[in-house]
């Protein structure tokens, strides 16, 4: 075996080092930085292990760097839009909080969701609103944070009411055909889009059922926080908020955009847009507090701008009087976003990086080799699903590379696309928001203020999904395989 040879492909052995770096360096950032790792350090490792991608592959293989710059801005364009969409989140978690969107459904929704069902409702609404916006973000960026308000009067612990939260939205995600990353997995993989949703229902539906049966049982063993505490929630709520029912206006004309399909960007800079105006009509002397950091009754126009803007970039802090109030309402605009961004640009880097130097197509080579049946197969997909997320910490990279990687795979052992598609979601895509330093983990966590690792165990759906999928694949069932 020859250690290196000018002019070919990176053998697969050659292509684990890069890999192997950067769980290495990984190791030490977590130990070196602890839970401020995804501040910056864990995205300095993943340019590093780019960095032993392409000096392997230039220096031993005299690969040339344009192929890497190509594989680099293709993967860079593909995600671009996300970049836009989670800064127009930070606006509009930023706006609706400050404008008092989302304290008006949380004072309302303490009074309306009662306990004793309180789980399985909110992962039910998410489900639904995520089908009909096909944004799993966009759900929990609005929606989701009030529930967790209303989680947190009624005395849940924040994990599971996030939990609830995000089976919800991702399983809505999954089936919609507004979603671009069920887009994204059919056509990576050559399935037409409905086909791949209707092949989807037969691991996401048992999945779902299973997670909102025990989301209810918990509801109905919950015992309540007393009505005092509820009581107090929303009273501090009102003291600091101005209340009212004609602010459900603006997630009504949220809502409206979203059935006339109208693009996920130019939604939420609306909704954005809207929120801003109305924090300033209904809610001056929060703004007038951003702005210039004291109480005032009366705002400035220039003040009124200023406040405005801080409260789409933030981050954003109101004094309610109620310690555990003031972190919910708490908001970090568009800067909070930007350790995702890094996170994204960094992720992407490093898959084009691979996909450059072909080390991506020797591993998928190599693994082709080990796998013999069905099972194996679907496990290995979604093995390798999950473990893109970890390295790349994307989950739209990580759907790319799964269906490039199992394509050619899925066959030459004569099953249909359908199969790859659905093995990639139930992977890929669900098992992301897992993950803390992946963007979908990090922008989660940032929104809903519940750390990645404290809502984990909770993810019901998320955490089902993939032992469903091995399963059905083991069974068998509405499985065909082409006769060659």
């Amino acid at each position: 075996m020859k250690l290196f040879s000018r002019g070919e492909r990176p053998s697969w052995w050659v292509s684990l080092i890069p890999f192997i770096v950067l769980i290495v360096v990984l190791v030490f950032v977590i130990k070196a930085f602890g839970s401020s790792a995804l501040d910056g350090a864990s995205q300095v490792a993943l340019i590093f292990a780019t960095g032993v991608t392409v000096a392997i592959s230039m220096i031993f293989y005299r690969i040339p760097w344009k192929d890497f710059e190509e594989g680099i801005l293709d993967n860079i364009r593909a995600v671009g839009t996300s970049i836009l969409i989670l800064l127009l989140i930070g606006a509009v978690s930023g706006s609706w909080m400050v404008s008092g969107v989302v304290p008006t459904m949380i004072y309302y929704g303490t009074k309306v969701i009662i306990p004793e069902i309180f789980l399985f409702a909110a992962c039910g609404i998410c489900a639904l609103i995520s089908v009909m916006t096909g944004s799993s973000w966009t759900t929990i960026a609005t929606v989701g944070v009030a529930l967790v308000g209303i989680g947190t009067a009624e005395g849940f612990h924040p994990g599971w009411t996030a939990g609830a939260i995000i089976s919800g939205a991702y399983f809505g995600d999954k089936i919609s055909p507004l979603s671009d990353t069920t887009v994204l997995a059919s056509s990576s993989s050559g399935t037409p889009l409905f086909t791949h949703i209707k092949f989807m229902m037969v691991t996401t539906i048992p999945s779902f059922v299973i997670a909102m049966i025990v989301f209810l049982v918990v509801s109905i063993l919950h015992v309540p926080a007393a009505e005092q505490q509820t009581v107090e929630f929303a009273n501090d709520l009102k003291d600091t908020f101005t209340i009212s029912p004609w602010l459900f206006l603006v997630p009504v004309v949220t809502g409206i955009l979203i059935a006339k399909k109208v693009p996920a960007m130019l939604t939420l800079f609306v909704a954005a847009v809207i929120a801003g105006v109305v924090a300033v009509l209904v809610q001056p002397h929060l703004i007038g507090q951003i702005a210039t950091g004291t109480t005032s009754e009366s705002l400035s126009f220039l003040d009124g701008f200023k406040g405005t803007f801080m409260t789409y970039y933030g981050p954003t802090a109101i004094d309610t009087g109620n310690a555990e109030l003031n972190d919910l309402v708490s908001t970090r605009g568009m800067t909070g976003m930007l350790n995702t961004i890094f996170l994204i640009i960094a992720a992407v880097a490093f898959g084009g990086a691979l996909v450059g130097s072909g080390m991506l197509q020797s591993l998928t080579d190599k693994l082709c080799q080990f796998i013999k049946r069905r099972t194996t197969m679907v496990s290995a997909t979604v093995g390798t699903g999950i473990f893109a997320n970890m390295i790349t910490g994307d989950q739209y990279l990580s759907i790319i590379l799964t269906s490039s990687l199992y394509k050619k795979l899925y066959q030459e052992k004569g099953y249909e696309p359908k199969l790859l598609s659905r093995s990639v979601e139930d992977s890929a895509t669900v098992v992301s928001v897992l993950i803390p330093w992946n963007s979908c983990g990090m922008t989660q966590a940032t929104v809903l203020n519940v750390a990645t690792m404290t809502y984990l165990p909770y993810c019901l759906f998320n955490l089902i999904s993939p032992f469903m999928s091995i399963l059905i694949a083991a069974i068998g069932y509405k499985i065909v395989r082409k006769s060659k």
